[in-house]
């Protein structure tokens, strides 16, 4: 690793908080697991605090990173690792579907204004074998709530579509330059295929996004728009209940029908 240039000073636009605690970036790799020659994705590298261990494994690294300064201070760093792979940009731009060899694995450290809907780009890439993101911890545990739970909502149902969600670690402000004003956690994902059927198209989301923008509601009031109350309970769901005690399941056979009467329109 060569010396890289001058101290960097976080920028509030993109949402930066560096990582420098190093028994918790020993724990984070501990969980991750990588292993000599998988393709690992890290999004947000920042100053480099796990790209250095995870490098350190034997794995091939490419790095996604839009602040430019920062950029050139890994470009300089790692300039004769041939294991290691910059690509200059916002991440929600970034080629990931191109990326090769597959399978990938994702690891970051996400920018909390950006976390939701990184999150839903990431959960429609094909051929990842897992996850592993720092998150503001309230999104960690949106994303792994069932439901009856007053952090369910429609991140919790769209994530367990896609993929098992698990909070695999905790951490305090204290491991961050600057520290954020909240907590934070480590979130395991691993792709799988939902053992229920799904309807294609947005009819899925459609339904969740209403469901929940109206979540003090019933579902009755709530999907009026676009289900009558008998269209609901055909699908064995009770018309009366709120969204937040609603299974992905149930929300799944509501957009099934959603779509057969698009259909037949």
């Amino acid at each position: 690793m060569n010396q890289p240039p001058t101290r960097h000073r976080a920028r509030k636009r993109f949402g930066q908080h560096f990582l420098h605690d190093k028994a918790t970036i020993g724990r984070i790799v501990d969980a991750i697991r990588p292993m000599p020659d998988q393709h690992m994705i890290e999004i947000g590298p920042g100053l480099g605090a796990l790209t250095e261990p995870l490098l350190r494994t034997g794995v091939t690294l490419t790095v996604i990173e839009i602040d430019r300064d920062l950029a050139q201070r890994l470009r300089v760093a790692y300039a004769t690792e041939p294991r290691f792979h910059l690509i200059e940009s916002d991440v929600l731009k970034a080629p990931l579907d191109s990326l090769q060899p597959r399978p990938l694995r994702l690891v970051g450290n996400l920018p909390y204004n950006i976390s939701t809907p990184l999150i839903f780009r990431l959960l429609e890439l094909d051929d990842v074998q897992d996850m592993h993101f720092m998150l503001q911890k309230e999104v960690v545990d949106r994303l792994i709530a069932e439901p009856g739970s007053p952090d369910y909502g429609r991140l919790s149902v769209m994530a367990a579509v896609k993929a098992r969600a698990e909070s695999v670690l905790r951490v305090g402000p204290g491991a961050f330059s600057p520290p954020p004003q909240v907590d934070s956690a480590v979130v395991r994902l691993v792709p799988r295929a939902p053992d229920f059927p799904v309807p294609e198209g947005p009819y899925l989301d459609q339904i969740v996004r209403l469901a929940f923008s109206a979540r003090r509601k019933t579902l009755a009031n709530g999907l009026k728009s676009v289900l009558s109350r008998d269209a609901i309970a055909d699908c064995d769901v009770d018309p009366t209940t709120r969204p937040e005690r609603v299974s992905p399941a149930q929300f799944a056979r509501l957009a099934e029908s959603l779509a057969a009467g698009n259909q037949t329109r």
